[in-house]
């Protein structure tokens, strides 16, 4: 059951999207050639534990349970890359994905960085991923139900040449990191038939397309929790979690209007110190 939540609500999760906006900043700013995917999830650590932020990832359960703030995934790698010494080097793509729960209420999001210079193609993959998040941003306000979104979402990918991964998709989100519904980037059967929703006031979603260069198939990796292509090519992800709302979608993970920047002193790394 799909549950919708108040403006009340939606204010306490949108202070723990600001925060998990404000640590993807903070990582960004790390990501050069030769630092560490392990010093990348250090400086979202430190960060969450200083707005005593409980960062979402770091204890799931699993064969081993997840050991760190985020999932760092770079190249081929599409999800829940475990960060650690692996180095950056330049033209390298790396996702960093994270989450925190703040006074109860979680956020979530994801973005994928080119390390120093990238090749055309790979730019072209990092577009094309983040232009489809805006893309299903934008039909949000504008469409009912989520297939529909998905479908144009889908097409989108394809035409530029690209793979949507299926065996990953976004979530509904609120006190816990996914609740329902499960939010797909591609229309199948089961979403037609039993597992479409309303995009209706109230709604909180995670959407998180995760786009392939080619092959849409993915593997579990030795570690049991980073996912790589199969055909050993670069994969993107951006994530934001959506609300919907009676004036259309708020991006709850997105960055602090001015408003907030004057009521929260709320700013990117000026905030850390």
């Amino acid at each position: 059951m799909v549950t919708l939540r108040s403006h009340r609500e939606l204010l306490q999760m949108r202070k723990a999207g600001l925060v998990v906006w404000q640590a993807l900043q903070l990582a960004g700013e790390k990501v050069h050639p030769g630092a560490t995917t392990a010093s990348i999830d250090a400086v979202v650590d430190r960060f969450f534990n200083s707005r005593q932020a409980i960062p979402l990832f770091k204890g799931v359960p699993g064969r081993v349970p997840f050991p760190a703030s985020t999932c760092i995934s770079v190249n081929e790698e599409v999800v829940h890359g475990i960060p650690g010494a692996r180095s950056l080097k330049e033209g390298d793509v790396v996702s960093v994905d994270t989450g925190c729960k703040l006074n109860g209420w979680c956020g979530d999001s994801a973005i994928t960085f080119p390390v120093g210079k990238v090749s055309p193609e790979v730019q072209k993959l990092l577009d094309i991923t983040s232009g489809v998040l805006n893309l299903a941003i934008d039909l949000m306000g504008t469409k009912t139900r989520w297939s529909e979104v998905a479908r144009e979402m889908a097409t989108y990918v394809r035409d530029a040449g690209f793979s949507v991964v299926e065996n990953f998709v976004g979530h509904g989100i609120g006190q816990k990191m996914h609740e329902e519904p499960q939010v797909p980037n591609f229309v199948s059967p089961q979403l037609r038939r039993n597992n479409d929703f309303r995009l209706e006031a109230g709604l909180v979603i995670a959407v998180e397309p995760m786009v392939n260069m080619g092959t849409k198939k993915t593997k579990e990796m030795p570690d049991h929790w980073t996912q790589s292509t199969q055909d050993g090519q670069p994969s993107a992800h951006f994530e934001h979690t959506i609300a919907m709302t009676p004036d259309g979608p708020w991006v709850l993970t997105g960055p602090p209007t001015e408003k907030e920047l004057r009521e929260e002193k709320v700013s990117g790394t000026d905030s850390h110190g």
